[in-house]
């Protein structure tokens, strides 16, 4: 929506940047107003559309643990964002005042990210329909989605597992 709303309104301005790095300071600097953490650990987003979300989180003094590998806590902030991001983009198109939360959060760390990492969330048809799901009850309704981290630019073994459970409930 606020994209739509720069493009249209300041194409000059629109065109200067791509989508990814306008996407990227808006994840910013939502972050550094409603949720420090986020604003923090410095994410980039890679790819964002309605059905999947790449987002990569460095590797950096911040996100390190006392191993040399990332702190579980950043990869848990890159799962929230991956499909909280999603999330976040379906509730704005529909319109309507939706409650956002993560009830639950599961996740499986496979081996230690000694690099950056790029966290893959592809469930964005599910999250649409949980929204849809969610504007047509006024009742609380929740999924499980999965989102993988993998060593940045490289997406043929993953170093974590994710499943977050969603919840949303439309405000009335």
């Amino acid at each position: 929506m606020v994209e739509a709303h720069l493009e249209k309104d300041f194409p000059v301005i629109a065109s200067l940047f791509s989508t990814s790095f306008r996407q990227t300071v808006l994840l910013r600097i939502f972050g550094s107003f409603k949720i420090p953490m986020i604003g923090y650990l410095s994410p980039r987003v890679i790819k964002l559309n309605e059905e999947i979300c790449i987002l990569r989180i460095p590797l950096a003094r911040r996100s390190r643990n006392h191993l040399g590998s990332m702190y579980f806590g950043a990869l848990a902030v890159g799962a929230d964002c991956a499909c909280g991001l999603i999330a976040f983009d379906h509730i704005k198109r529909s319109r309507k005042p939706i409650s956002f939360v993560f009830k639950n959060f599961r996740a499986d760390f496979l081996r230690r990210p000694q690099e950056s990492v790029d966290f893959v969330c592809r469930d964005g048809k599910k999250i649409e329909a949980l929204v849809g799901r969610a504007v047509r009850s006024q009742e609380r309704v929740e999924e499980i989605v999965s989102v993988k981290a993998f060593l940045a630019d490289q997406y043929d073994e993953p170093v974590a597992d994710m499943a977050l459970t969603i919840s949303l409930k439309g405000k009335s």
